[in-house]
């Protein structure tokens, strides 16, 4: 005779779901479909695959469109990639700093993570995401995220003194420049995640943290 199945107690509480459950698969609130990848795209694609073992979800947000996924790719390269006096971590926190003034949910989780891997110290990632005024940052640090800083929340307010703040703590004229477009891509960056609820992957949230 065939067993009746247990009775479930309606008190059980159910099982929690993840809060990113479904951000590996749902990566914008747009339905905007994916266009055929280049053979660029799909060649770098490819890479981040080989060297990430994901492709980043911002790049697949862009996918729907070459000429924009293209243009993103390039930008980004140059900005966070290309040599420069600033260092690829000192890049990173920028981007932290300035998506933390903005609250952006997909780049304090992407570039949080890539702090944490630059400089292998998870609490400075933490501390970065959430205060950076907290964290011990020399002064050449300090002075170049408050310049990022302002520039997010008050650009209009930026004056010479503010630039030679930033020459005083050892940064060239050419190293202003690019710590000003990094923050301004970022500033970009923020609104258009922020606008379309882009989701980080998943596997950003671990990484590094030990």
């Amino acid at each position: 005779m065939a067993r009746k199945p247990a009775k479930t107690d309606p008190n059980t509480p159910k099982p929690a779901r993840k809060a990113d459950a479904d951000d590996d698969a749902v990566v914008t609130a747009l339905q905007l479909g994916t266009a055929e990848l280049t053979p660029a795209m799909q060649a770098y694609f490819d890479k981040c695959m080989e060297k990430l073992g994901f492709v980043p979800n911002v790049l697949k947000a862009y996918a729907f469109d070459m000429p924009k996924l293209e243009a993103f790719v390039s930008m980004y390269n140059d900005l966070m990639l290309a040599p420069s006096g600033l260092s690829k971590l000192e890049r990173e926190m920028i981007a932290v700093a300035v998506s933390s003034q903005n609250r952006c949910y997909y780049c304090l989780t992407a570039h949080g993570a890539a702090v944490r891997g630059l400089s292998d110290d998870p609490v400075l990632g933490e501390l970065m995401v959430m205060n950076f005024h907290a964290a011990r940052l020399d002064r050449r640090q300090r002075a170049m995220l408050d310049f990022v800083v302002k520039l997010t929340d008050e650009p209009w307010g930026i004056e010479e003194d503010d630039r030679q703040a930033l020459r005083e703590a050892g940064f060239s004229d050419r190293d202003i420049w690019d710590i000003a477009a990094v923050a301004g891509f970022f500033n970009m960056s923020n609104r258009v995640a922020s606008a379309t609820d882009m989701r980080p992957n998943s596997i950003y949230h671990g990484q590094k943290r030990a």
